[in-house]
């Protein structure tokens, strides 16, 4: 018995293996990977989410120019039309047929009276006021007909495209009777298209004309270059947003798309890390850990941006220090660090 004790006695004091008194000497540590601190900045992106529809110089509605039937419709829903193609035949209703036959009738009783009022002027047997009144009123007659005519009083009357366009609504049906500015089409030039988002204007404030703007179509994986030609002042009472208008490329959208855009509004300055370089502490503020002279330091940041996987940062940061990259959050301040690939120094790009 005596012997085992002091084996025992013995053995407690024998000098540790040279590793792990090494260890004890400097502390615990953890096996991290470093990148370089590096200042730059990334843009500010803002989404707004909308519809793609005509311009507001790039699309019209047609309007019945007079009371009417619909003859024929020549065009569909989302159809593309060349200019001056045919789009519906308008037929002259009982009562604007009428209204012609009184206006040719008036034009007709006019023009004798200039006719007769002129020959009574030569013979002194009227006078110049009263061939000008005649004269007016063979012109307002004139000018009667004329609107009519134009109206499709005098007959069928085929309404055509102003301008290469696809027809984005159309309200109208063969035997329709039509009053005057009852809405027929609704035409959109497809070579001026927007979209037609909306932002709350916390955001909106941030929109200026001009800021560029990537856009793709729900369902596609295609981002298109546009800008953002306005920005409104107000939020539209139906839905508490601030309309945006973003200009979008010839031929690469259709009306009625929905789309998502990327708005960059500035340029926002300061030390670029990759995502999960930050970390969030218990009391939910963002730090990151600093590697100085192989000694883990933690740092309070403020996060000012965020693209993808990359963050622009502030903060009391060591402009020469590395910032852990993995294994940052096994890290407290104090702590050894050891780097999981010591060849690189823990600099990465």
């Amino acid at each position: 018995m005596i012997a085992r004790i002091v084996c025992l006695a013995v053995a407690t004091i024998l000098p540790l293996p040279p590793a792990l008194a090494v260890g004890a000497a400097q502390g615990p540590s953890a096996l991290v990977t470093l990148t370089r601190l590096k200042e730059g900045s990334l843009p500010r992106v803002l989404n707004a989410y909308g519809v793609v529809r005509a311009s507001n110089t790039g699309g019209t509605s047609l309007m019945a120019p007079g009371s009417a039937v619909v003859g024929a419709v020549q065009t569909h829903l989302g159809e593309r039309v060349r200019a001056g193609g045919p789009l519906l035949t308008l037929m002259p209703s009982s009562q604007s047929g009428a209204a012609y036959q009184q206006a040719k009738s008036s034009l007709t009783v006019a023009e004798d009276l200039v006719r007769n009022t002129r020959q009574l002027l030569k013979l002194h047997l009227a006078t110049g006021q009263q061939l000008a009144q005649a004269e007016k009123s063979q012109s307002d007659a004139r000018a009667t007909l004329v609107a009519l005519r134009a109206a499709g009083a005098g007959g069928g009357h085929v309404v055509r495209a102003p301008f290469t366009a696809v027809v984005t609504g159309l309200s109208v049906h063969p035997g329709d009777i039509l009053s005057e500015g009852s809405p027929m089409l609704t035409l959109a030039a497809p070579n001026r298209l927007v979209l037609a988002a909306g932002v709350v204007p916390a955001v909106a404030l941030r929109i200026h004309a001009g800021d560029a703007a990537a856009v793709k179509a729900t369902g596609t994986d295609q981002w298109m270059n546009g800008r953002v030609v306005l920005c409104g002042a107000a939020t539209d009472p139906s839905n508490g947003l601030v309309p945006v208008q973003i200009a979008l490329p010839p031929g690469k959208f259709l009306p009625g798309e929905f789309a998502v855009a990327r708005i960059t509004t500035a340029q926002v300055r300061g030390y670029v890390v990759p995502h999960k370089a930050i970390l969030i502490n218990n009391s939910g503020a963002t730090y990151v850990v600093q590697a100085v002279n192989g000694i883990a330091h933690k740092v309070p940041v403020q996060v000012l941006d965020e693209v993808n996987a990359m963050n622009v940062i502030s903060g009391a940061l060591d402009p020469r220090a590395p910032v852990v990259l993995t294994g940052n959050y096994q890290l407290d301040d104090g702590m050894r660090i050891r780097l999981a690939d010591p060849a690189k120094s823990g600099a990465a790009e």
